[in-house]
C-alpha cells in the first residue's frame, strides 16, 4: 500500500511538468499586433498578457466581446471569436512567461 501512495504522490507532482504547452492559437495575430506574441506589449498602453490568471483573462476577453467592457478596439477585435476561440487565446498567453517588457515601436 505504501509503494501505491508512494507512486501516486510522485505521479501528481509530475504531470504539470509533463503537461503540454497550449497549442498556438489560430487567431493570435490581431492580439499580437499590440500585446505581442509572446504576451509582452508591443506598444505603449497596451497591458502585457504573459502569465495572467487563466480565468481573468477568459473572463475579460468575453467581456470585451460582449461589450461589457466598453474598448471599441477590443470589442472590434474579439467580436467575431467564439468562445473556444477566446479560451484558447486565454491559455496561451496565461501559459507564456512574462519577461521584461520590450521597448515600444516607434510610431511613424
Amino acid at each position: 500500500m505504501r509503494i501505491l501512495t508512494t507512486a501516486a504522490l510522485a505521479l501528481a507532482f509530475t504531470a504539470p511538468v509533463l503537461a503540454a504547452p497550449p497549442a498556438k492559437p489560430a487567431r493570435l495575430g490581431l492580439c499580437a499586433a499590440c500585446h505581442g506574441e509572446d504576451g509582452m506589449a508591443r506598444i505603449p498602453g497596451a497591458p502585457n498578457l504573459a502569465g495572467q490568471k487563466l480565468d481573468y483573462l477568459r473572463e475579460a476577453l468575453r467581456q470585451y466581446r460582449d461589450g461589457r467592457r466598453d474598448i471599441p478596439v477590443m470589442r472590434a477585435a474579439t467580436g467575431p471569436l467564439s468562445d473556444a476561440e477566446l479560451d484558447q487565446l486565454a491559455q496561451w498567453f496565461s501559459a507564456q512567461n512574462p519577461a521584461a517588457p520590450h521597448p515600444p515601436r516607434a510610431v511613424q
